[in-house]
């Protein structure tokens, strides 16, 4: 992956779980880092921990559901690292339960920092990325979008299908520009995962004997390491697709 070396990747969520977890995949292959979170303290530890790893790291503040925090993170990333050829779109907020029991105010929380966050960081980076010749975007989705029982996940589900439209259309607009764009569906040991086993015991259980593989993901081995692989030119042919890191779980079919 020395191909990686000197390239700089903008993650969201990078205080904790997933996002740290890519980030320090990718600093461990010499990519420098724009790490944007709600919590400053949660970044700046991501970033020691990635410039421990030989790289530069700049943490900021960013709520990625105000579309002047993105612009100032894409602002910083260019300005003081020199441009963007990586871009994770990994915050989300989770409006789960039934129908009736989710709020109009929570349900579109989940679409501002979900597909329109990541609609927004899109268009932010694609000038960037074409500038310098290309670049890889990954967007998040979830197999709550295709479950056999989707009661409680309606809301979740519906955001996360919004997410793999828009890269399937980024996909085909921005392919000839050598820009790539992917949706990751991963199960990994984020706080998140955590809580909901915690909280639903019985229906955790019975989730874990779905996964063939028998086991969560590990955030920097199993998911980073994977978007480590996707960023490289061994892959560089694959783009508009969804990517499950989920065990052999879901079937997207």
């Amino acid at each position: 992956m020395a191909a990686l070396k000197g390239k700089v990747a903008l993650i969201t969520g990078a205080g904790q779980g997933i996002g740290q977890g890519i980030a320090l995949a990718l600093a461990s292959e010499g990519v420098d880092l724009l790490l944007a979170g709600r919590t400053l303290d949660k970044v700046e530890q991501t970033a020691r921990r990635a410039r421990e790893r030989g790289v530069r790291a700049i943490p900021t503040a960013c709520n990625v559901k105000d579309a002047s925090d993105l612009a100032s993170a894409v602002q910083t990333a260019v300005r003081d690292l020199g441009g963007i050829d990586i871009l994770v779109n990994n915050a989300q907020e989770v409006p789960l339960g039934l129908i009736d029991e989710v709020s109009d105010d929570a349900f579109a929380a989940g679409f501002e920092s979900g597909p329109l966050a990541s609609f927004r960081l899109m268009k932010l980076v694609h000038p960037h990325m074409a500038q310098r010749g290309g670049g890889t975007i990954f967007n998040f989705s979830s197999s709550a979008g295709i479950r056999w029982d989707m009661a409680t996940y309606g809301c979740y589900g519906a955001i996360k299908q919004a997410t793999r439209a828009l890269t399937r259309a980024a996909a085909s607009e921005w392919g000839r520009e050598n820009i790539r764009v992917l949706t990751i569906a991963p199960h990994a040991e984020s706080p998140g995962l955590k809580w909901w086993i915690e909280n639903n015991p019985e229906e955790a259980e019975a989730f874990f004997r779905t996964i063939p593989l028998g086991r969560i993901g590990r955030l920097e081995e199993d998911i980073g390491r994977a978007i480590v692989a996707l960023c490289g030119v061994d892959l560089s042919y694959l783009t508009g697709a969804t990517i499950p890191l989920d065990g052999g779980q879901a079937n997207f079919g």
